[in-house]
């Protein structure tokens, strides 16, 4: 059952879960060692171990892709078509083209953005497939001008043989919408290795993002530096303002749809009304009995679920600030009059009839969003996340001069006299 807290100072409020468990990193490292050194043979044993299947070829063929559309059938294809596009609205938003400054005194600066060449893409298999993180990781690369965009996800021996390797059709179905070049049926931390170093089959990428548990999140970290990483994700967690005129059973529901994604998942209202907790935490009971994953459900609002008693609605965005949460509901009647209350979340749902069930699949906004807090410094993905930016510096030989007294003394400043020099001997060449 769900707790009821009073706080008057947020710092009694416990810590977020932890993001990656001590017991994984140790495992995690010697999956990535293995697949450095054993390749293709090191995944075949994985994918027996862990996912029950002995595949011949990892790499799905691109027909598999057309067959997944029929398969879906018409009525959700116009779905998912219907969301990319909203998607593909929103991130089209986000581009940016660099800028080129005005030539002065013989200066010339600028920045160039140029998209990253391959991307890898981990979407998660097993009970609960996700073709909207297709959507959303595949999109803001393809509006990147990505080269080549690269799906690994699990195979599964839970489904009939298919020429799918047992992926979820929806998965490869939205693969096909966003426009996916490759897609191999690889699984965990051992994918993971595999993009980030390459394999005989599996080619070495630029940049890895997208949805994992736990071994996948410490992979990623554990790759980190040699390749790019979107974020390490840890439990997906929302946070819902409300005051004493809010409808508990929507509260409730919507607390409950982040439950639904995990045992660790925290769901957290923030209210100054003690009725409405009570509603709330009666709700939430009831609707518990409704919900197909019901036992994860029940486990997370026990272990993470929180109401709190906050002393005004002030406070209450003084405590979720500090809790930076993923998800944000402005549960409340003129939401728009609360945004510049917000200092960290990863997105925010204004207004009562904006659950955040629209965010994760519909919307436009990314769903990738940081997690665990770290939304008090870090943003969702977009297309940023998928291009890189370099300057560029031109100065004629006048300019340097100019400048060229300043630059050597910095440069002596600082015991460099090899970066001094390399000004000086221009300045003294005539």
């Amino acid at each position: 059952m769900i707790k009821i807290i009073k706080y008057d100072k947020f710092k009694s409020l416990p810590s977020n879960p932890d993001i990656n468990p001590g017991t994984v990193t140790a495992d995690v490292a010697l999956i990535i060692a293995d697949v450095i050194q054993r390749g293709d043979e090191a995944l075949r044993e994985y994918t027996e171990k862990f996912d029950g299947c002995t595949l011949d070829s990892f790499e799905l063929p691109s027909s598999a892709l057309d067959a997944a559309t029929q398969e879906v059938g018409s009525e959700f294809m116009g779905v998912m078509e219907r969301a990319a596009k909203n998607i593909e609205n929103f991130h089209r938003n986000q581009i940016n083209k660099g800028f080129d400054l005005p030539p002065k005194d013989g200066v010339i600066l600028g920045q160039r953005v140029t998209p990253i060449e391959r991307v890898g893409l981990y979407i998660p298999g097993g009970t609960a497939p996700y073709p909207s993180s297709v959507l959303m990781n595949c999109i803001p690369a393809k509006i990147a001008g990505v080269n080549e965009i690269i799906i690994t996800t699990p195979p599964s021996k839970h489904k009939e043989e298919n020429s799918f390797y047992g992926i979820d059709s929806g998965i490869l179905a939205a693969a096909k919408i966003a426009g996916v070049d490759r897609v191999f049926a690889i699984g965990g931390a051992q994918a993971i290795a595999a993009l980030a170093y390459g394999t005989e089959t599996v080619p070495r990428v630029d940049k890895i993002t997208g949805p994992g548990n736990a071994y996948v999140a410490e992979a990623k970290r554990q790759v980190f530096g040699i390749v790019g990483i979107d974020m390490i994700a840890g439990p997906s967690d929302i946070l819902i303002i409300a005051d004493k005129t809010a409808d508990p059973v929507l509260i409730a529901a919507d607390m409950l749809s982040q439950c639904e994604h995990g045992a660790d998942s925290p769901a957290i209202l923030v209210t100054e009304s003690m009725d409405l907790a009570n509603k709330v935490k009666n709700e939430i009971e009831s609707q518990l009995s409704e919900l197909p994953r019901g036992k994860i459900a029940r486990e997370a609002i026990n272990e993470h679920g929180k109401i709190i008693i906050a002393g005004s609605i002030k406070k209450a965005f003084e405590i979720s600030n500090e809790i930076a949460p993923e998800h944000l509901e402005i549960f409340l009647d003129e939401p728009f009059k609360y945004l510049d209350s917000v200092k960290n979340a990863g997105s925010i749902f204004l207004g009562k009839n904006t659950p955040e069930a629209l965010g994760d699949y519909y919307a436009g906004p990314n769903h990738t969003l940081p997690t665990s807090g770290t939304a008090r410094f870090s943003s969702q993905l977009s297309v940023d996340d998928f291009v890189k930016k370099s300057s560029y510096t031109y100065f004629t030989k006048e300019a340097l001069h100019n400048a060229g007294d300043d630059v050597i003394k910095f440069a002596e400043k600082e015991g460099l006299a090899a970066h001094a020099m390399s000004v000086s001997k221009r300045i003294k060449r005539k």
